[in-house]
């Protein structure tokens, strides 16, 4: 059954060490990253926002495409348009950059956030993960403030009685090498992903075996 939350893709990164080109649309096995997201999100939520700053490039996905309301492109001017637009009291945020996110994770991840005004994220060795998380619409006078003071880190603008962690162990159970949170930020990572498909179960990339 879908979730009441909205789901909210981030698509407007600059993308300055890809040449320009939008990583939403980088290519892999045979489908874009942002095509899997938008499958996995429609069997997850019932309303779906996806944030970018070229809006016509996004044209033939059924859901509501909405441009930064901030002129500066952050992570955090991304969640404050996704909070901004989202008609449900929370919004799971995932960044267009991340292939491999498992249904089972993001599941774990709303089962065990917390039903507060703040943000519940994964928090792993490597630090927390606040573009695989949740937001609470009460959040964004919050994050609106943030923002206009150029205050962009998350963890600051939530602070630690705002943030509710979800644990690795919890995490690992569902997927144990933590794939879901791996981002392709430069060109070595594109061709990391490459060989990772190979490795990787058909139906956890969208595809029939």
């Amino acid at each position: 059954m879908k979730k009441p939350i909205t789901g909210v893709i981030l698509a407007g990164g600059l993308n300055t060490r890809f040449n320009g080109e939008n990583k939403a649309f980088i290519r892999l096995d045979g489908q874009t990253i942002i095509e899997r997201l938008y499958r996995l999100f429609r069997n997850l939520f019932d309303e779906i926002i996806i944030v970018t700053n070229s809006p016509v490039l996004f044209s033939g996905f059924d859901c509501l495409v909405a441009a930064d309301l901030f002129s500066f492109r952050a992570s955090l001017t991304g969640i404050h348009t996704g909070l901004f637009y989202a008609t449900r009291d929370h919004i799971f945020v995932c960044a267009c950059d991340t292939p491999f996110v498992k249904a089972a994770l993001i599941e774990t991840v709303l089962e065990a956030s917390h039903p507060s005004g703040g943000a519940s994220i994964p928090a792993t060795s490597a630090g927390l993960e606040p573009l695989c998380a949740v937001y609470a619409k009460k959040s964004l006078p919050l994050v609106e403030r943030h923002v206009a003071r150029s205050q962009m880190k998350i963890q600051r603008v939530f602070g630690k009685k705002r943030i509710h962690e979800i644990s690795e162990k919890k995490l690992r159970r569902v997927d144990p090498d933590l794939v879901s949170f791996f981002n392709i930020n430069r060109p070595e990572d594109l061709d990391l992903a490459k060989r990772m498909v190979a490795k990787i179960p058909a139906f956890q990339l969208g595809r029939r075996p």
